[in-house]
């Protein structure tokens, strides 16, 4: 009789339908790698939409091509046209916007898209407005700048709250855990 001690043998190693056995890189789906210059294009292109008084079409184009594949710059990039886009809209063209984007082929996909951008800017405004800027005294003492932005950043979260209660009044909250569940990022 062999000196095998059963109680160290992984038994999930050699039953092949086991979770331990699972490929975890087909989890994440494969995106595209997308340049930070083909973003700044885009970025462009939706302006120039945003400029000519067409803003559902700007964020329609916005959400159409979210840039999955792109380094940090190029996402940072798509977030700030996007967080442009729904600061220019007014708050009693939201819903006609999102009823409008829902109906549309893929309209799904795209409110799920603009929830991914309204949470990634309201961490980014988080973040920003979180740090303060110290500055040491000569007496020994710091002295602790609040005000340097934070209002712009509770202006743009006012913004963002207002688009999320519209977007779950016209998604569901079905939209939130689909953005919370999906490893794409944006």
């Amino acid at each position: 009789m062999a000196n095998v001690n059963w109680r160290t043998i992984n038994v999930d190693a050699l039953d092949p339908d086991s979770p331990a056995n699972f490929d975890l890189s087909s989890l994440a789906p494969s995106v595209a790698p997308v340049s930070t210059a083909d973003v700044q294009s885009l970025a462009g292109q939706i302006r120039q939409l945003l400029r000519g008084g067409d803003n559902a079409g700007a964020l329609q184009g916005a959400l159409e091509n979210p840039p999955y594949g792109a380094d940090a710059q190029g996402k940072d990039v798509h977030l700030a046209t996007v967080i442009e886009i729904l600061q220019s809209i007014r708050q009693a063209d939201m819903s006609p916007i999102l009823s409008q984007i829902y109906s549309s082929p893929g309209g799904t996909e795209a409110l799920d898209v603009l929830m991914k951008y309204i949470y990634k800017g309201m961490a980014q405004t988080n973040a920003a407005s979180s740090t303060r800027n110290i500055t040491p005294q000569a007496t020994g003492f710091s002295q602790v700048h609040a005000r340097g932005g934070g209002e712009g950043g509770s202006q743009a979260m006012s913004v963002l709250l207002s688009w999320h209660e519209k977007l779950v009044e016209i998604a569901g909250p079905g939209s939130i855990v689909r953005v919370m569940s999906d490893r794409r990022t944006v």
